[in-house]
């Protein structure tokens, strides 16, 4: 399949959770670059705002207030980029909260709506995606682009349900892949998995501790992850890592699995407790938008603005090398296999 991705300055581009973090960043640096957008999230108001800012800086927005939880409201979204658009090139499923505290401590009913959030919300959003460009004529190739995270990969204590809806939304991306790919759809879809970000993740979160949380170190900007989404946006990817500790995260509970649980226990346990008593626990963003056109938190200690890795992995010739490298490797492996067992 063939695969054929506009540049991001030819594009029209849809991004849910837009009024904050990291789908703020990411929808001012793609209309810097001359995207146009279609932004969704639940404050009417802050996506108003937000839109009225691109336009007075030349580019080109439009609002859809709504819940990526009903599916309608993300048909809205769609039809709202065929009619002022005629289409668009390229979804992002972005909108993510989460709740810390044990799995025995957080009610069955929040972790139910985390879920209609950050997978419910992944799936309407792709399947919207998916029917769009099943109906375009003459078309060529466009992108899902899902947000996930090193808790894909990985299990995280004190975030059980944040961890097992990204590990959800990596199996319906992984399976949602394969099904477009079947059909000869020209379709990239590409599954983000950053580590540790300042955006507004800890006070947007419930929790249900008796400290404030906060996110266990190395800590990264929000800017690299709009890069890795832009840069899937137009150059098709299975998946990208931002952060080299993300990646270092699943290799680890991957290949090492009881060493990365005995590790895991107590490091990212002590490391999102802080000494600070809680905030009220109302003040949450899981039933309804909070803090709203704030991209980051300003989280303790050093934020990391670089990433050696991804400035690596995003270099189109370099990623594809890799790729190939990767194939040889696992077609080595095969044959290996095969003459073994005969």
């Amino acid at each position: 399949m063939n695969c054929m991705l506009k540049p991001v300055g030819e594009q029209t581009i849809v991004i849910t959770g837009a009024t904050s973090g990291i789908g703020l960043v990411t929808a001012r640096k793609a209309a810097r670059r001359g995207a146009k957008l279609v932004l969704f999230a639940r404050n009417e108001d802050a996506l108003n705002t937000l839109c009225e800012e691109i336009r007075q800086h030349g580019g080109l927005a439009v609002p859809v207030a709504g819940d990526v939880a009903v599916l309608e409201d993300l048909q809205r979204a769609a039809a709202k980029a065929a009619d002022t658009y005629g289409g668009f090139d390229t979804w992002v499923n972005n909108a993510g909260v989460s709740i810390f505290g044990t799995a025995a401590a957080v009610p069955l009913e929040d972790q139910r709506r985390l879920f209609d959030t950050n997978y419910w919300g992944v799936v309407h959003g792709s399947l919207v995606a998916s029917d769009h460009f099943r109906r375009k004529s003459d078309f060529h190739g466009g992108a899902i682009i899902n947000m996930g995270s090193e808790a894909s990969d990985a299990p995280v204590p004190l975030q059980s349900a944040y961890a097992a809806s990204k590990h959800a939304v990596k199996g319906f991306t992984d399976s949602l892949r394969l099904e477009l790919e079947s059909d000869h759809l020209p379709v990239s879809v590409t599954l983000i998995k950053p580590a540790a970000i300042d955006t507004m993740f800890v006070m947007h979160a419930k929790n249900y501790m008796n400290v404030e949380a906060k996110l266990p170190p190395p800590i990264y900007d929000p800017d690299l992850v709009a890069d890795a989404i832009l840069f899937a946006a137009a150059h098709p990817r299975r998946a990208l890592f931002v952060g080299g500790a993300a990646k270092l995260t699943s290799a680890g509970a991957y290949y090492a699995p009881r060493l990365f649980d005995r590790v895991a226990a107590t490091l990212f346990s002590r490391g999102q407790r802080t000494v600070r008593p809680a905030r009220p626990r109302d003040d949450n963003a899981l039933y309804e938008s909070r803090h709203a056109l704030h991209e980051r938190e300003g989280m303790e200690g050093p934020v990391l603005r670089g990433c050696a890795y991804n400035a690596v992995v995003q270099q189109p010739k370099v990623a594809g090398a890799v790729a190939l490298g990767a194939a040889a490797l696992v077609f080595a492996a095969l044959a290996r296999a095969r003459r073994a067992s005969t």
